[in-house]
């Protein structure tokens, strides 16, 4: 077990629905960091959440399990655990996902940059390595990216990452509307427009054999365009809050 990491003040949040068989991985290769865990149980269906609480945590950290009793999407299960951050006065927050996509060994180097940088944000970039990565899904995060970033007017290499760092500050003034896919992308955006910093940092991403996607290509595509349109009302909004 390492030491307690000196940003104490860090948790990590990871929002899952019917991760029954990947939870208990995720949240225990999370241990060695010494940050507090929250883990919001959108809903499922299956035994994600008796997985959950079956787990006992070290001394030095808290597994914070929060239910949902019905699923609500992803962005709204995100909203639940930034609530809890900011009412709990956590500092900032690193986000994964649940389904062991992502390697946690990799939250060290999040954790060094936020020491040494302090960035407002933090973006997990997959696109540097997209050997394993379906071609749909790679072409689907390479049109989005760069439709993002162009609205937000800053350079974001992988808007859908779910492996993330925002800083409690970004949290407490960025209003998010959205609920499901489209709250990442719309974080970004109000972020970008609102002067916060963002880097992006390249992480690795793995697939199961048994990996299956929540995403839904054609419903998930007109929330999209819908968050498309929506940033422009947003943007028009914002010009008006500064006349």
């Amino acid at each position: 077990m390492k030491e307690k990491n000196k940003n104490t003040r860090i948790a990590i949040l990871i929002p899952a629905y019917n991760e029954e068989k990947h939870i208990k991985n995720v949240i225990e290769s999370c241990f060695e960091y010494g940050l507090d865990i929250i883990i919001v149980d959108d809903g499922s269906t299956d035994s994600t959440l008796k997985v959950i609480e079956s787990i006992t945590a070290p001394e030095n950290l808290k597994i914070i399990p929060i239910k949902h009793p019905v699923n609500k999407g992803k962005g709204q299960s995100l909203k639940t655990g930034f609530s809890y951050i900011i009412n709990n006065n956590y500092s900032g927050v690193i986000t994964l996902d649940a389904d062991g996509q992502h390697d946690t060994d990799e939250i060290k180097n999040f954790l060094k940059i936020i020491e040494a940088e302090k960035p407002d944000l933090i973006i997990g970039n997959r696109l540097g390595n997209t050997k394993n990565m379906p071609f749909i899904r790679l072409a689907t995060n390479v049109f989005t990216s760069w439709i993002i970033s162009c609205i937000a007017g800053k350079k974001v290499s992988d808007v859908q990452s779910g492996f993330r760092y925002i800083n409690s500050e970004v949290l407490k003034n960025i209003k998010l509307e959205t609920h499901n896919f489209d709250t990442e992308p719309e974080l970004i955006i109000k972020s970008a427009w609102s002067g916060y910093s963002i880097k992006n940092i390249p992480i690795t991403t793995i697939y199961h054999k048994d990996f299956t996607s929540n995403v839904d290509p054609f419903t998930d595509t007109i929330k999209f365009f819908r968050l498309v349109f929506n940033s422009f009302k947003w943007k028009r909004k914002l010009k008006k809050e500064y006349i």
